[in-house]
């Protein structure tokens, strides 16, 4: 069986806009209460009643996709191994995509009305188990808006061929064109940046690495001014959406990096980043943004959703070769790399 890209693009977007409406009306029927109560722990994350929502819509959309396309879909609040197989019955091994879903990456910000979540997915033709998330073909990453929020985007890519987005107007239903422009800036100065520390636990460690980062890209900082500025955007999609749009410079999420530095202070690695919330990052690259891992290196993972990551992201090739010699030194001073 060949693989039409531009056919399962079609299908993978109209999944997302199934998810992002019933998730929506889902907000705007229910209390807050009721959308945030935690109702699992499957793997990868706490599953939050507002995640049964895409999950139902998911799974129901997904297993009509693969009456054409046999696939893996992995994705977290799949139970424990967040791994189902579709269409029932069928071997892993004759399935022919691996797709890997994030239905709602920033659920936290989305279910307290604070900040819209994305739908991220990734597509691979099915290598087993190995399946990387270097082998991913299609993304497709759109906006869960907010409940007040009349219009929401969304990107796509297929590997070669360049990043496309759209802007849909939930009150007309009209749609237009919306083109990546990732920030051309070859300074930090007076821009957007950071390094991602949500959650408690390790947070000093990363503030003054990023602390020192800036310090070694412009200098002290003088009195009474501000050198630059911090977006906690609590989703990965988000954080790659803002970098697309040229609101941030640079991102670096380094979570799993302090696992070695909490164990000395007797504290265990919390939540990181996981492969399905980069299942999109195919997205990023193809707008012309550098995506690495902590080392430089292109991001490799199996597709699951146990495997923790530290990514990084600038706008361009420049802000890479101005902050990451800065980051990589303030790195090794404070022990979390090597």
């Amino acid at each position: 069986m060949t693989l039409n890209h531009n056919q399962l693009l079609t299908r993978i977007r109209s999944i997302h806009a199934a998810i992002r409406d019933a998730v929506v009306a889902a907000c705007e029927q229910t209390a807050l209460e009721q959308l945030s109560a935690a109702v699992g722990d499957d793997a990868g994350d706490t599953i939050f009643a507002i995640d049964r929502v895409s999950e139902e819509t998911l799974l129901h959309h997904f297993a009509e996709l693969a009456d054409t396309w046999p696939l893996v879909l992995i994705a977290e609040g799949l139970g424990t191994s967040g791994v189902v197989v579709l269409p029932e019955g069928t071997s892993e091994e004759a399935a022919l995509l691996r797709v890997i879903v994030d239905p709602i990456d920033g659920t936290r910000g989305l279910m307290y009305q604070k900040r819209p979540a994305w739908i991220l997915t990734g597509v691979a033709l099915n290598h087993g188990p190995q399946t990387n998330l270097s082998d991913i073909e299609i993304a497709v990453m759109t906006e869960i808006p907010l409940v007040k929020q009349h219009l929401c985007d969304s990107f796509w890519a297929i590997a070669g061929h360049g990043t496309q987005g759209e802007r849909f107007n939930r009150l007309t239903g009209a749609t237009q064109i919306l083109i990546p422009q990732p920030s051309r800036a070859t300074t930090i100065a007076q821009g957007f940046g950071m390094i991602a520390r949500f959650f408690p636990g390790g947070r000093d460690i990363l503030a003054a690495v990023d602390d020192a980062v800036i310090e070694r890209v412009l200098g002290p900082q003088p009195p009474g001014r501000a050198l630059a500025f911090e977006d906690q955007y609590i989703s990965t999609g988000g954080q790659l959406y803002e970098l697309l749009m040229g609101h941030d410079r640079w991102i670096a999420d380094l979570r799993p990096l302090l696992d070695r530095v909490l164990a000395k202070r007797g504290r265990a690695l919390g939540l990181c980043c996981h492969p399905y919330d980069l299942a999109t990052e195919l997205v990023a690259r193809e707008a012309g943004i550098v995506v690495c891992d902590a080392n430089a290196g292109r991001l490799s993972a199996p597709l699951d959703v146990t495997t923790d990551m530290a990514w990084i992201g600038y706008a361009n090739p420049a802000i890479r070769d101005l902050v990451a010699p800065a980051l990589a030194t303030s790195l090794r001073e404070a022990g979390l790399l090597e």
